[in-house]
């Protein structure tokens, strides 16, 4: 295995929930999959975790060095959790389709918040 991309991104948690609060199910359902949705609404402060997650989209996008756009868009990308905690990453579309043309063997991230920041790093692992 060798590295392809890192990325990393910190996202201001009020943005997200200003996004949330002005566009609602618009915002959502453009960004985030049904089952983060379920995830984050199900946490305290559902703000703070969709802006983790935004920012690990971001962060895989930096990786990938594709951006959020053409190749690759934000419901290509979904971060769940492992039972233990751990997130982890699944692609679908353009994503998926990206990470098989060269040969993504894994991707690792680390999500953190703080009262009013949410920060992601991603590595990008490929068949090398």
């Amino acid at each position: 295995m060798q590295l392809f991309g890192i990325g990393i991104d910190v996202v201001e948690v009020e943005r997200i929930s200003s996004s949330i609060d002005e566009f609602g199910e618009k915002f959502l359902s453009r960004i985030f999959t049904d089952d983060e949705r379920s995830y984050c609404e199900s946490q305290k402060r559902h703000a703070i975790h969709y802006a983790a997650r935004f920012a690990a989209k971001e962060a895989i996008a930096k990786a990938f060095g594709t951006g959020i756009g053409k190749d690759v868009s934000w419901l290509d990308m979904e971060i769940l959790r492992q039972a233990s905690g751990e997130p982890v990453v699944k692609l679908y579309g353009g994503a998926k389709v990206f990470a098989e043309k060269i040969k993504v063997t894994d991707i690792k991230i680390s999500l953190t918040h703080a009262e009013r920041y949410a920060a992601a790093n991603a590595a990008v692992l490929v068949k090398g």
